[in-house]
């Protein structure tokens, strides 16, 4: 088990962080399980292009998600209501992970580059990073993946080869870790992808004091296998 309150201080407060570009604080080190949890623990995330050195970042504000104030759309809700998806945890991690990494319109390149996989891997191997995959007819077809530390699961991206298939995941994520009683959903920052399933912006300081409540004793855990629920949903 590891404490957060024990991790050794490689990063300088949040509060000088910049403003532009917003949330960039510090600039090289590794990407070592140590570092990253301290890293995840303090609400700093690592984001750079293959070939840069090493960004690490605390936005101000912060997207989040509380579990309870997600919201389905009605075209959703018949989605989910639906019997042609499976959703499975932890099968296929890496294979998500390059997924998110491909190609998407309008960009010429990814941040999720074999640097990142292979380091958020190494906490795939610890128990602390997890993927939600939605599969049909034995296929892949979406999915996001994302790191867990105490009651906070930290998401980094999702993908979709048909519509909604990322949305799918995220809701059963969301409705898991409710089940789980996990407090908080971290999105780093707006999108109206998110907003429209009820993430909202909080201050760095009152993300900062979220954190200290909702992670305190780190232990190394396991992969998750989603318990089958009904979804409740309306529309």
């Amino acid at each position: 088990m590891i404490n957060e309150k024990n991790l050794y201080s490689s990063f300088p407060p949040l509060e000088k962080a910049l403003d532009e570009p917003n949330g960039l604080l510090a600039v090289g080190g590794d990407l070592s399980p140590q570092r990253l949890i301290e890293a995840y623990c303090k609400g700093i995330f690592p984001w750079f292009n293959e070939g840069e050195p090493i960004y690490w970042w605390s936005p101000d504000p912060r997207m989040i998600l509380f579990p309870a104030e997600l919201k389905i759309s009605r075209s959703l809700c018949k989605t989910l209501r639906k019997d042609h998806y499976q959703i499975r945890a932890d099968t296929v991690f890496t294979q998500v992970m390059q997924a998110c990494a491909a190609p998407r319109q309008g960009q010429s390149g990814t941040w999720i580059h074999p640097q990142m996989i292979a380091a958020y891997t190494a906490l795939h191997e610890m128990g602390l990073a997890h993927s939600v995959e939605t599969w049909i007819g034995g296929e892949l077809v979406g999915g996001l993946y994302g790191v867990a530390l105490g009651k906070v699961f930290f998401g980094e991206s999702m993908f979709s080869r048909i519509t909604d298939a990322s949305k799918i995941a995220f809701v059963h994520l969301v409705k898991q870790l409710q089940y789980r009683e996990f407090g908080l959903i971290d999105c780093q920052v707006k999108t109206r992808h998110l907003a429209s399933l009820g993430a909202r912006e909080i201050s760095r300081v009152s993300f900062s004091r979220q954190l200290e409540t909702l992670i305190s004793d780190i232990a190394i855990g396991s992969k998750w296998n989603f318990e089958r629920m009904q979804l409740e949903t309306s529309g």
